[in-house]
């Protein structure tokens, strides 16, 4: 019978609807790839907070106060060839020693640096400075794809990215150490003024400075370990 209707679509109607529905997923796709990423940073940020500073008190319990086991010791030496010299590493012994032992790691190994990276089971890793036992790098994901180079050890381009610095300096009394006197493993503050500003801009350390972005982590700290919404570079890991 007659007054029915067609229902079929063109071939030019069918084109521009997928052409739309390109359009729409090419706008939203980034969006939500980079929140995904973010909620995968911060949720192994705030694990590693917790399990790193959980391991302190466990060491606490067996070897007292860390006062008096912390030690601020280097990493490896090197050979004629500029290669680290397996086990001349302090650092990582001392790592082994007090710390390994109260976390699930699932391999340590020594760094193109000299320092070592200890790796975790969420696929997340951390990387002690061989200069210092007080620098700690943290990686949400893959530290060798953040440096971009298996022979990379050059972090700062990616500091707040998708590596983030933190400190373990519990016994110095100076000023510049006070955010990190008689703490754990806490974000980087050194000599910070207290000013959220200044973790953003205007200090050595600041997040949006051209070299060294150590700040980066306390912003997403004070935030509830969450990145805030003007936080000024896309994470990754």
């Amino acid at each position: 019978g007659g007054g029915g209707y067609d229902y079929a679509f063109t071939m030019a109607e069918i084109l521009l609807s997928l052409t739309i529905i390109g359009v729409v997923a090419a706008m939203t796709l980034p969006a939500l790839i980079q929140k995904h990423n973010n909620r995968v940073v911060e949720a192994r940020l705030e694990k590693f907070y917790s399990a790193i500073n959980q391991a302190i008190l466990m060491a606490e319990k067996d070897y007292g106060d860390k006062s008096y086991w912390y030690a601020d010791v280097q990493g490896a030496l090197f050979d004629e060839e500029g290669k680290p010299i397996p086990g001349s590493s302090e650092n990582e012994k001392w790592f082994r020693k007090y710390i390994a032992p109260y976390m699930k790691i699932t391999s340590i190994e020594t760094a193109p640096d000299g320092g070592f990276i200890a790796y975790f089971p969420d696929g997340s890793a951390v990387n002690v400075w061989r200069g210092a036992n007080r620098d700690w790098f943290f990686f949400p994901g893959n530290p060798y794809k953040c440096m971009n180079s298996k022979h990379s050890t050059d972090l700062t381009k990616q500091l707040g990215v998708c590596v983030f610095s933190f400190i373990f300096h519990p016994t110095s009394e100076s000023d510049v150490w006070k955010y990190h006197y008689k703490k754990g493993v806490e974000p980087y503050k050194a000599s910070w003024n207290g000013n959220i500003e200044s973790l953003y801009r205007g200090a050595s350390w600041s997040c949006e400075t051209a070299d060294y972005r150590h700040y980066c982590t306390a912003i997403i700290q004070l935030n509830g370990w969450k990145i805030p919404d003007d936080y000024p570079y896309k994470v990754r890991y």
